[in-house]
């Protein structure tokens, strides 16, 4: 690890941690590295590194800061059907080719799910008269409300579309509640399996360690009543095509994980978790942890990051909040990775790592504590 201010502010981070798994600890093991920290994930048994690659950015003509990643020690690879409308699953079959895919745990998400979902109730809620459509927009409001979904730090405020993924989620949990979803439903299952081989066929892969669906739940509801999502993982599963099924949430990030829970299907869930929002999460982890539902923290330095994607300047008070918790020289994203490490119940964060230098100050943070070696 580097020396100096900047490798000694690391070094602190590090030993703040929550203690990592022995490399004693029964599980899966994939590119297990002597400097890496492992943790295990949920029922999974994945033992997976404590930091993930997202991989929305990638292209096909450009992967080499996760090729480096992986040659560090990193497991567990992020990706979905959406990101480059499937650029990125393509970049990720170049480096898990051949021998190189038993090094890692591939995960991918079907992110077609919300958006025919959403797109089936808008077309509905245009056709209503105008007094029912007021009535049912009223109706998804208060459910967010009652949720305190929308709560500034809760909500987090990630990315430009987030407000309305929110609100056009539960507006279809309403009219689906009012008018019911045979139409959308009944190819459901089919479309998930489709959804799943034209993935597999861009990462060049016969099987996926996880399936995210739904990508981006907005709350419970989506996770405990559909079974046509169940259905197609669990003829998936049969087919040795995918071994576990999660969930991924931006907002509402406590719901989704009870919902998970009570769902009793899903192995894991990649969740909103970072300084801001905490507060409103830290119980669902808890719960999490006792169901052993694995838990990976997404959006976990946006907040604070100074470069956040929609352009909008970092809160004061929020960075503020990291700074007073996690004191130090350290910069703000490697504070904000190692606020959610502190957690037990966290096996890993995931990040976007742009550049090959974000790798390797990423993966410092993601050293074995000294206490641990």
């Amino acid at each position: 690890m580097s020396q100096g201010p900047a490798g000694g502010a690391v070094e602190q981070l590090v030993e703040g941690k929550a203690d990592a798994a022995s490399p004693f600890s029964p599980g899966v093991w994939r590119n297990r590295q002597p400097g890496m920290s492992y943790r295990r994930l949920g029922r999974t048994g994945f033992m997976v590194s404590e930091f993930g690659f997202g991989c929305t950015s990638l292209v096909p003509t450009y992967y080499r800061n996760l090729q480096l990643a992986v040659e560090m020690g990193l497991n567990y690879i992020d990706t979905a059907e959406q990101y480059g409308d499937g650029a990125s699953e393509r970049a990720v079959s170049k480096v898990i080719s051949g021998a190189n895919r038993d090094r890692v745990f591939v995960v991918t998400k079907v992110s077609s799910w919300e958006k025919r979902r959403n797109d089936h109730f808008g077309k509905l809620l245009a056709s209503l008269p105008e007094a029912d459509r007021k009535a049912a927009q009223q109706a998804a409001e208060d459910d967010i409300v009652r949720r305190r979904a929308a709560e500034r730090d809760y909500f987090g405020n990630y990315f430009a579309g987030q407000d309305r993924q929110l609100r056009a989620t539960a507006l279809s949990n309403v009219l689906e509640a009012r008018y019911g979803a045979t139409s959308w439903r009944k190819d459901s299952a089919a479309q998930i399996i489709e959804s799943v081989e034209a993935s597999l066929r861009r990462l060049k892969t016969d099987h996926l360690d996880i399936l995210i669906c739904p990508h981006a739940a907005g709350g419970a509801y989506e996770v405990t009543s559909f079974p046509e999502t169940l259905e197609a993982f669990e003829r998936l599963r049969r087919s040795g095509k995918v071994a576990h099924l999660g969930v991924s949430a931006h907002s509402d990030p406590a719901g989704v994980i009870r919902g998970a829970i009570q769902a009793k299907v899903y192995s894991m869930a990649m969740v909103a978790y970072n300084i801001v929002n905490h507060a409103y999460v830290d119980r669902a982890l808890d719960e999490a942890a006792a169901a052993d539902l694995g838990i990976v923290a997404m959006k976990v330095a946006r907040p604070v990051h100074p470069n956040r994607k929609h352009g909008t300047p970092v809160p004061e008070d929020w960075l503020r909040r990291l700074h007073s918790t996690v004191p130090g020289k350290a910069k703000v994203p490697l504070k904000a990775y190692a606020f959610a490490l502190r957690n037990r119940h966290v096996a890993a964060v995931n990040s976007e790592m742009l550049s090959t230098t974000m790798v390797r100050e990423n993966l410092a943070l993601g050293a074995r504590k000294a206490a641990t070696k």
